[in-house]
């Protein structure tokens, strides 16, 4: 995929309008689904273009979620994340709630979020309830290993219909 480069005008364009319209207008496509293009692009403008927290040490995991039949953030979607222990169950972490963005910010801290392996869970079926459908998962469930190749910082992102959801993440150092 190749985005043409993005500034704070169109950044704010694609959180605040129809998002599938304006990239189809102001986006080139190649070989991706229109979809991932609009995650890629919506991330892109989240981590290059917005600050979050007193910094990325505060913020080491983002979450962003867009209502794909919408083409709008999907606010007060509830997540929870967890991470493995040693004998292979899951403990809670943290819980969120995403805000009017679609975004959970200061979800969890440094300290917090030491290398292993996490699972988000979104409830995805009460977010759709309250939208008035009848969806076709109870949750979108997200398993990923974080800091394995050293102190990283995640932004995650979950693209979501009543019977589809796509999760992408940009994955990237501290600074």
């Amino acid at each position: 995929m190749f985005c043409v480069p993005l500034n704070s005008t169109l950044c704010t364009s694609l959180r605040t309008t129809a998002v599938k319209n304006c990239v189809l207008n102001q986006i080139v496509i190649n070989g991706l689904s229109m979809g991932n293009a609009i995650m890629l692009c919506l991330l892109f403008c989240s981590v290059h273009q917005e600050k979050h927290g007193e910094s990325d040490t505060t913020c080491p995991l983002m979450v962003k979620i867009l209502d794909a039949v919408k083409g709008l953030p999907a606010a007060s979607v509830a997540l929870k994340l967890s991470k493995k222990g040693t004998d292979g169950e899951w403990t809670h972490v943290a819980i969120g709630v995403t805000d009017e963005t679609g975004e959970v910010h200061n979800l969890i801290t440094d300290q917090q979020f030491p290398a292993g392996v996490y699972r988000v869970d979104f409830d995805t079926k009460a977010y759709w309830k309250s939208q008035g459908s009848t969806p076709f998962h109870e949750m979108a469930e997200v398993v990923f290993e974080a800091h394995g190749e050293g102190h990283l910082h995640y932004t995650l992102a979950l693209l979501l219909s009543p019977y589809s959801f796509t999760t992408t993440a940009v994955v990237s150092t501290h600074q």
